[in-house]
């Protein structure tokens, strides 16, 4: 049994939260303050799954993801937001977030995208290579590492995904659908598709020396994106 971390302040919401998740075979703990959200995942630290609201009386999700990712954890997080704006996109994006949904949401959606974050990381955890390599750009699988032209990058949780996806297809278009299903195992209704929009502006400040002038990330106009190998 799945266990999850549930961070949510509102009463009505968490009653429906609860219904849903454990009816769906999940185990949950419930918190309703950063602090709380702290103290039970240092106690406890196991947790398969982190569903945080982004808005507490003492502060937001961010601060959790934050501090969960500096110590070296990788459990996949989904945001609860009550905004799709594009600074908190980029926001849950920087702190470490895997997935963010937008409220109101339907509960079956957010079951889908539990699954789909639990499989990707026990594929990942299974995945006996260990190691992707394409011209400059090194992928160490086992350690969640990027390095590209002698240099590691500092990447999110979804970031690192993504750029997984598009060099393990390297030289080939890699359609905005795809992207879409690999990642979030939706088909568009799930997830704005600016969001994709936001995740590749991202990808190619951190991947280009131009980001203007892109050789890495190419955007393949009415298909999608292709990496490109560039040589060392």
């Amino acid at each position: 049994m799945n266990k999850i971390l549930l961070l949510e302040d509102d009463i009505s919401l968490i009653d429906g939260l609860k219904y849903s998740l454990e009816k769906n075979g999940f185990s949950l703990d419930i918190v309703n303050t950063i602090s709380q959200a702290m103290e039970s995942f240092t106690k406890k630290l196991k947790y398969d799954l982190l569903l945080l609201d982004v808005t507490l009386p003492d502060g937001t999700g961010f601060e959790i993801c934050e501090y969960v990712r500096n110590i070296g954890c990788s459990v996949p997080i989904i945001f609860l937001t009550a905004s799709d704006e594009e600074v908190n996109i980029i926001r849950g994006l920087d702190s470490g977030g895997d997935d963010y949904i937008t409220k109101p949401f339907k509960l079956g959606e957010l079951i889908s995208r539990i699954n789909a974050l639990l499989r990707r990381s026990n594929i990942s955890k299974n995945n006996n290579n260990n190691f992707i390599k394409c011209g400059d750009i090194s992928i160490d699988l086992q350690r969640n590492r990027v390095n590209i032209d002698g240099k590691i990058l500092d990447l999110t949780c979804a970031e690192y995904r993504l750029l997984c996806l598009l060099v393990r297809n390297k030289n080939n278009v890699v359609s905005r659908n795809v992207i879409l299903n690999e990642l979030w195992d939706g088909n568009g209704n799930f997830v704005d598709d600016n969001t994709i929009s936001v995740y590749i502006r991202r990808l190619r400040e951190k991947t280009e020396n131009d980001p203007s002038c892109p050789k890495h990330l190419i955007t393949v106009r009415g298909f999608g994106y292709q990496w490109n190998e560039v040589k060392k």
